[in-house]
């Protein structure tokens, strides 16, 4: 079995907050979820899902268990103190210990923290969640000003291989025009979207200048990323961000 391998973010977030995203390296799930599945909605092993849960807690020394969300390509933010259960597709934390979480295979995990490490969050936005509003529902959790927020965008299928149709394309544009540019002609009536380049422009366009991130895609590496447009059945990442407790091993002080 592989050691757990995890994407740590370059940005500079300060030293209270912790961040990664998964690969699927390192965990015991067999067949189209080899090998570090995280998700429980995936028809996997339970037994399988549940160690693997447990070793990542293990890997990365994280102070509790991640908070799982039932993800539902909406704009819902649940805030910790958390519920098993909870029907959200982004998560805030202010207070430390609490891990944020979202689990992606293609849709772009975008992770939020202000400057003076106080307040993280995740975010699952695909296509649906971005137009929804997503990032800005999550955005406006934070009591710092836009100019003081980080912000890094996770592994997310890349603008080479997110076709779609004219439909979505139309329903972009039809809320912002400047969305055009995210888009590119690739054969009648569909096109190739920019998943990082929209939830840039709509960052941006709400003050948002520190974007971090962007750039993997998730489709075409099938060694290190589990991709749904890829396999159909398949396993999640795991996006994680969270305030570090003053004494939990990581900690810099």
């Amino acid at each position: 079995m592989r050691k757990i391998d995890a994407i740590v973010p370059d940005w500079p977030a300060p030293t209270s907050v912790r961040a990664l995203t998964t690969t699927r390296a390192g965990g015991v799930s067999r067949g189209p979820w080899a090998a570090l599945n995280l998700a429980a909605h995936v028809d996997d092993d339970p037994a399988a899902v549940a160690a693997n849960r447990a070793r990542l807690i293990e890997a990365f020394g994280l102070p509790a268990e991640p908070l799982w969300l039932d993800q539902v390509h909406g704009t819902a933010v649940h805030v910790a103190g958390y519920r098993r259960g909870t029907c959200a597709d982004a998560c805030f934390a202010d207070r430390p210990g609490a891990v944020c979480a979202v689990l992606t295979a293609d849709c772009l995990p975008v992770l939020i923290c202000d400057r003076s490490g106080t307040a993280v969050a995740a975010a699952h936005a695909g296509w649906r969640g971005l137009l929804a509003g997503v990032i800005e529902q999550t955005l406006a959790h934070f009591d710092a000003a836009a100019a003081d927020l980080l912000v890094w965008l996770g592994p997310a299928i890349g603008p080479q291989a997110f076709e779609v149709g004219d439909e979505v394309r139309s329903a972009f544009l039809a809320d912002d025009d400047a969305a055009d540019v995210h888009f590119l002609p690739h054969r009648p009536g569909h096109w190739l979207a920019d998943l990082y380049g929209l939830a840039r422009l709509r960052l941006q366009r709400r003050g948002v200048a520190a974007i971090h991130g962007g750039g993997l895609c998730t489709y075409n590496d099938s060694d290190r990323f589990y991709s749904y447009r890829r396999d159909g059945v398949t396993g999640r990442m795991a996006s994680l961000i969270w305030l570090q407790t003053r004494f939990d091993g990581n900690s810099d002080d």
